[in-house]
């Protein structure tokens, strides 16, 4: 209904206001009666045609053939050919019209002339027409087309999202109650610890992006957590960049990553062994760099075991938000360490 109201609105608005500009001139000219009742009568015509022949031949015609839904490369030459012969048609119609407003029955040069000249006037005037017409449907179904790709994203990334809380949670579990029977002291903590970081991660859920410092608050009240039941085996580093604060990034991102160092990398080795958040910006970039005791190979930190679904529900993640802006790089340094590298851009 509203596109329908915007068409007529400027259809009538856009043919009829030429016509009232002119008669405004005329009016103030103040033309013998007889040349003045030609004149505005020439006027009038000179926007009553365009507007009849626009709606009703060019805009049936592109609806009847389909021309929106064509690629408009391919029908160029037939809008174009449509142009011509509807400037003809309204140019003699301009012409007959005159000879029998002023009951002129002679064909004469004059006729002829004045055809040439309305001719070259109206095709102008369509090919605007026609340009607008076309230009606005091209709009709005690319705008429609951005709108339903929005929706699905939106409806991927609050699946790939999903996908996270249960399997954080289930992780979390495992290290509480391996704290239960022989450290009840310290899972009472854990619990406590747990239930704070479980508050924050449903909160900033419902957001598409959320502040870097807010993420590494809840990856620090989770490694703290690992910390109580790994005690010495987990070291703990982070060497944060201050203007990381002003980048959002998308939740539960960092905290995936991390869990999959710790699950997939430190938990496996007798020792245990380090994890490592760094961060740098530059150029409105910020840069994520993880570094976890392991070792990663072709996509399983650990022979025989796959790696979960944490590395690809990032990927993901950052694909749907950022597009190509975005990069994920995760690999072996010196057979002891793996490293993942988050790079993503600001404001987007």
């Amino acid at each position: 209904m509203r596109k329908k109201r915007l068409y007529w609105t400027l259809q009538i608005v856009g043919w009829a206001l030429p016509a009232i500009i002119n008669l405004i001139f005329i009016s103030a000219l103040g033309e013998r009666p007889e040349q003045m009742r030609t004149q505005q009568f020439e006027a009038v015509m000179q926007s009553l045609i365009p507007f009849l022949v626009s709606h009703f031949i060019i805009r049936n015609i592109i609806i009847k053939y389909g021309w929106l839904k064509v690629d408009l490369g391919k029908i160029v030459s037939r809008v174009v050919g449509l142009i011509l012969i509807v400037a003809v048609f309204s140019g003699l119609l301009y012409q007959f019209s005159y000879l029998v407003f002023r009951n002129e029955g002679v064909i004469n040069s004059e006729f002829f002339v004045q055809f040439t000249f309305d001719f070259l006037v109206t095709s102008f005037l369509y090919v605007i027409w026609t340009t607008v017409y076309f230009l606005y449907h091209y709009l709005e179904s690319n705008n429609r087309s951005l709108k339903y790709e929005a929706a699905i994203n939106e409806m991927q990334l609050n699946q790939l999202k999903s996908q996270l809380n249960p399997h954080f949670i289930f992780n979390a579990l495992n290290s509480v109650r391996a704290l239960v029977d022989d450290e009840p002291a310290k899972a009472k903590i854990a619990i406590t610890q747990l239930s704070n970081i479980l508050r924050t991660s449903l909160i900033m859920d419902k957001k598409r992006v959320i502040n870097f410092n807010d993420e590494l608050n809840t990856v620090r009240a989770y490694l703290a957590l690992e910390s109580i039941r790994f005690e010495e085996r987990l070291k703990i580093k982070y060497n944060i960049d201050p203007r990381s604060n002003h980048f959002q990034i998308p939740p539960m991102m960092l905290q995936t990553l991390v869990e999959n160092a710790i699950k997939h990398g430190v938990s496996n080795l007798v020792d245990g062994g380090i994890i490592e958040i760094k961060s740098i910006t530059e150029n409105s970039v910020l840069n994520l760099r993880i570094k976890n005791s392991g070792q990663y190979v072709h996509g399983v930190k650990k022979p025989g075991k796959k790696g979960g679904y944490g590395i690809s529900n990032t990927k993901e993640r950052l694909k749907l938000i950022y597009g190509s802006e975005a990069r994920f790089n995760i690999y072996n340094e010196n057979d002891k360490f793996v490293i993942t590298e988050v790079r993503i851009p600001q404001g987007i």
